[in-house]
């Protein structure tokens, strides 16, 4: 896991709080810079990992005063090496029990990374609009390599795993936000991808067109795994980049696929790739918050806890009802 820079600024006369927290919590990297201001800064490397803990920890105690500040920074690079680093927090901790610390970086920055990718603005919809066009230049001429490009755009994954989020934290204001975003960059590829099959001749028995025109268990099997492995590239702080792929094979090109369908005439057809979309969409979502769940990602306040909890479960129930239709569906259409 990587490192992270966490600075605490408090007002002077909190100087030894501080002091006695960070050394309950046997960190032992760490200095502080000069007073300014009445203000001390204190500057703490450790894990990723560990920083959720001490951020709540600070965060409770400090967040009624006006001067209280903390900020979280990567970290490249640091001399004594991570290694030794890792090295110095086990000997401090050998022969002592030590609570079981998840290997996923803080709720605070996991938070902070997937509003910023969920946020609707231009950027958003040209990545939106980039990614169809792509994708349908690839369907059209059945290449494969040009399909994988418009997947590695990814523009939708932010929102979904957003969405994930939002219903694993009971966070109304990230939850609309997700769905909002979700739901004009899907309508923009499918208008889109509406004119693109209306001026463009389109050949349902292209094999790549074809393909996703029908809806097998191994898509609902490929849909659950790329919502895991969206969740899985927020929380461990991998590139989303490359697991943003996954998100777009199972969401851009049946998308795309659909609204060409529909834009030629070939309606049947064209539903038939939208119920492939409304499956991954809906897989994607359902494994995004069941892995958030698994890595224990939760609010910190108790009540916000209970109201977290109790809209998961209601969540969770929809998507796995709404799942299970849509495999009766499946079952009683190509038994």
């Amino acid at each position: 896991m990587a490192l992270r820079l966490l600075e605490v600024i408090v007002p002077e006369q909190f100087y030894n709080d501080v002091s006695a927290i960070i050394e309950e919590n046997e960190i032992s990297d760490y200095w502080q810079t000069c007073s300014c201001e009445s203000r001390v800064i204190f500057k703490i490397i450790l894990q990723a990992e560990k920083t959720e803990s001490l951020m709540d920890q600070f965060e409770g105690k400090y967040k009624h005063l006006d001067d209280f500040r903390l900020v979280l920074l990567p970290l490249e690079a640091s001399f004594p090496s991570p290694k030794a680093i890792e090295q110095k927090t086990e000997e401090s901790a050998f022969n002592k029990e030590k609570e079981k610390i998840p290997l996923r970086v803080s709720r605070q920055e996991l938070y902070s990374e997937i509003f910023d990718r969920s946020k609707l603005n231009r950027v958003f919809l040209i990545m939106v609009a980039l990614s169809s066009l792509v994708a349908a230049v690839g369907l059209l001429r059945n290449n494969v390599a040009v399909i994988i490009g418009a997947m590695v755009i990814a523009p939708l994954l932010g929102p979904n795993v957003a969405l994930s989020l939002a219903t694993t934290l009971g966070d109304e204001d990230l939850g609309r936000n997700a769905v909002k975003t979700n739901f004009i960059g899907i309508s923009l590829s499918f208008l889109l991808s509406v004119c693109i099959g209306y001026f463009v001749f389109v050949d349902p028995a292209q094999p790549e067109i074809m393909s996703r025109t029908i809806v097998s268990y191994g898509d609902i099997v490929l849909a659950l795994a790329s919502g895991v492995a969206g969740a899985l590239a927020y929380t461990t702080g991998a590139p989303s980049a490359l697991i943003g792929v996954m998100v777009a094979v199972a969401l851009v090109p049946p998308l795309v696929t659909s609204g060409m369908l529909i834009g030629s005439g070939y309606i049947a057809k064209g539903i038939d790739a939208f119920f492939l979309v409304l499956v991954n969409l809906i897989s994607i979502n359902l494994a995004g918050v069941i892995t958030f769940l698994l890595q224990g990602i939760r609010p910190k306040i108790w009540w916000e806890a209970n109201k977290a909890k109790k809209a998961t479960k209601r969540a969770v129930t929809l998507w796995v009802l709404l799942l299970t239709a849509l495999i009766f569906i499946l079952y009683i259409k190509y038994r």
